[in-house]
Formats: C-alpha cells, sequence, structure tokens
C-alpha cells in the first residue's frame, strides 16, 4: 500500500464509537443482544460491575436510545430489565465492523512479515 493509499484510507480505530466501545458498556450490549431483554442482576454479575457502576453505564446507553430500561417486579421483588434498541443495534453492528476491520488490517501486516 502507498503513503497515498494510506492517507485515503482511514484508520479502522477511527470508526469506534466511545460510547459503544467502553468494556463494560460493550458488555451490556453484547449481552442484551444475545436474548430480548436481560435483568441488571445478570448483567452486574456477568460484567464484574458494582450497582452504582453499572447503573452509570446504563444512563449512559440509556440517553444515547441505545437500550431501553424497563422497571418492574418479578413476584413482590423489584427488577431492572434491559433491551436493545433498533438503534443500539446498528451501533453495535458498526462497532463489530469496526473491530474486524482493525483485525484484517493488523492480520495483514503481520502477514506481510512486519514486526515492531
Amino acid at each position: 500500500m502507498s503513503v497515498a493509499d494510506e492517507a485515503e484510507e482511514r484508520h479502522p480505530t477511527l470508526a469506534l464509537d466511545d460510547t459503544v466501545h467502553q468494556r463494560v458498556r460493550l458488555g451490556i450490549l453484547t449481552i442484551a443482544r444475545e436474548a430480548d431483554r436481560v435483568e441488571f442482576g445478570f448483567l452486574k454479575e456477568q460484567l464484574g460491575a458494582t450497582d452504582g457502576n453499572l447503573s452509570r453505564h446504563l444512563k449512559v446507553l440509556e440517553d444515547s436510545g441505545l437500550i431501553a430500561v424497563t422497571k418492574g417486579y418479578a413476584g413482590r421483588r423489584p427488577r431492572t430489565w434491559i433491551a436493545l434498541t433498533p438503534h443500539g443495534a446498528d451501533a453495535l453492528d458498526h462497532e463489530l465492523r469496526a473491530l474486524r476491520a482493525l483485525v484484517r488490517r493488523l492480520d495483514a501486516a503481520s502477514a506481510g512479515g512486519r514486526q515492531e
């Protein structure tokens, strides 16, 4: 690839979305993609997050329109459920495409014998 080609091609990391890419938020979105909805306690356990930390990340995702949060009861116990919105599904797909492009770029560089 020439220098001119590299200048025209954006580095894949420029396509990463800071809202989505943060570890806990990416975990929330990917877990929510696997089910119609997921319960707060399950997310907390799976992601190793505290109540406060998880709540903060859920608020960012909800304010961005990437998830919908529903509160209700399971029996007498209050519950919070999280579901991926269509916008959230699109954002997750975009993030995964950017990560795949980054991996392809690194694989190509490795196959070309480049070493650091």
